[in-house]
């Protein structure tokens, strides 16, 4: 895929962007970057940077374009947490009508606080703790997707303690390839998720044998930034034999889960994902079973929505490479560091991207080879104080960030119709030190 592989562009990522701006979730009005009708450049006077933006607008349209797609069947539209936890996004999304997919207590807490109902939650992951497992089956989530034989046993136990009936939902591991970046591919035989196909029926068996345990379905999750509906449909004719083979049996299932991983383009060659075309093959596969179809779509929801605004601090001509010193590192967007992923990172103001371009690195302050936003990029030379924004950093930008080097998060802002809220300022170093305790014996 072309986000992930090491592409040298040869053209400036900008020229892209500023031709097609709404592709990348912003707007040109004049000569600047906006977000919903706010400059890029008044939110970084108010708020500072580095700063994420999100445009509520941006997700919304996502959301209803993917709830229309898949409108020939039941489906319910649960919403990746992980992508991004912002307690505004959630807010949003849950007004819309998304449920939830969570992978942790944390989680299933934020997703309550932020008004998305128990029974639209899936709970994923193959490390659930008793304690996360008590407050699931206490919340009466929708289901709690199982990954092993021992967690199926582990969750019934729970149940039994608690004295109310857990539902669960086998998630199966199908062996697709989902040609994606090694990482993100967690539907492969070798993958730490998911029970093998050959396993199902035998845990599914037990599960049936276990009072406390209420099996309503399957599913599989089979990994991220796909942009093709083969991989998805392949993971549907795995899992098809064996909803029929439990129909069979008796099993009262509900619902069939195809996971998430629907991508958004981060280059320019990147393919955009047909999501109309998506919804209506996989609605076209599941209706005929009468199952509702779950979907645990993230980066897709909220990827193109969000934009990094950060500042150059400075420039350097080395002996090999020239380098874009900006304020926002690898502590604010790991992605680059942990993936070589692409992010297009275009100039603010358009009088800056008509500057001739030099190949640089844009590089953060930390104290890290790899600490990279970008490699080798054909960008415009910057002048220090300039406003330069990452794009589609919406997913996996602050829900993987840290406070490495003792940087403060950044701050988070959404947008909606021409005005913008703080929705987390951004922390000072003072306050993160008074987070601490140093012991008496220290005193």
């Amino acid at each position: 895929m072309a986000s992930f592989e090491s592409v040298i562009p040869d053209e400036p990522d900008h020229r892209a962007v500023y031709t097609a701006p709404a592709r990348w979730g912003v707007r040109i009005s004049g000569g600047a970057l906006h977000v919903e009708g706010v400059p890029l450049a008044a939110i970084a006077a108010a708020v500072g940077t580095p700063t994420y933006v999100y445009g509520a607008g941006e997700i919304a349209a996502r959301y209803h374009a993917l709830a229309a797609a898949c409108s020939a069947a039941p489906t319910l539209v649960c919403y990746a947490v992980k992508a991004n936890s912002s307690q505004a996004v959630l807010r949003h999304l849950a007004r819309l009508g998304a449920g939830a997919d969570i992978v942790s207590g944390g989680e299933l807490q934020r997703a309550l606080v932020a008004g998305v109902p128990a029974d639209r939650i899936v709970f994923s992951g193959v490390g659930k703790l008793d304690d996360e497992i008590d407050a699931a089956v206490s919340a009466g989530v929708r289901a709690i997707n199982i990954e092993s034989a021992e967690e199926l046993e582990r969750v019934a136990a729970r149940a039994r303690a608690l004295g109310k009936p857990a539902a669960i939902a086998l998630r199966l591991n199908p062996d697709i390839d989902p040609v994606t970046h090694p990482y993100l591919a967690t539907g492969l035989r070798e993958s730490k998720f998911g029970i093998s196909i050959a396993d199902a029926l035998p845990i599914a068996g037990r599960a049936r044998e276990l009072a406390a345990l209420r099996l309503v379905g399957v599913g599989c999750h089979i990994g991220s930034q796909i942009t093709d509906a083969a991989p998805f449909l392949a993971s549907f004719e795995r899992l098809r034999g064996v909803v029929q083979a439990l129909r069979e049996a008796g099993a009262p299932l509900r619902q069939l889960d195809l996971g998430g991983g629907l991508g958004i383009p981060y280059a320019a060659g990147d393919p955009d994902l047909d999501v109309a075309a998506l919804g209506a093959a996989l609605t076209a596969a599941v209706r005929p079973l009468g199952l509702d179809l779950v979907l645990e779509p993230g980066r897709y929801l909220v990827g193109a929505a969000g934009v990094l605004l950060t500042r150059v601090i400075g420039r350097k001509r080395g002996d090999a490479r020239s380098f874009v010193i900006v304020d926002a590192a690898m502590n604010d967007l790991l992605r680059p560091a942990l993936y070589d992923a692409f992010h297009p990172i275009v100039p603010a103001s358009l009088a800056a991207a008509e500057r001739p371009a030099v190949r640089a690195d844009i590089v953060g302050p930390v104290c890290e080879c790899g600490d990279f936003l970008a490699k080798d990029r054909l960008v415009p030379w910057p002048e220090p104080g300039e406003l330069m924004a990452v794009l589609c950093a919406g997913a996996y930008g602050m829900s993987m960030a840290s406070t490495y080097n003792t940087r403060p998060l950044a701050a988070e802002v959404l947008v909606r119709e021409g005005e913008f809220a703080v929705t987390r300022p951004r922390k000072t170093v003072a306050e993160l030190i008074a987070d601490e305790r140093v012991p008496g014996w220290l005193e």
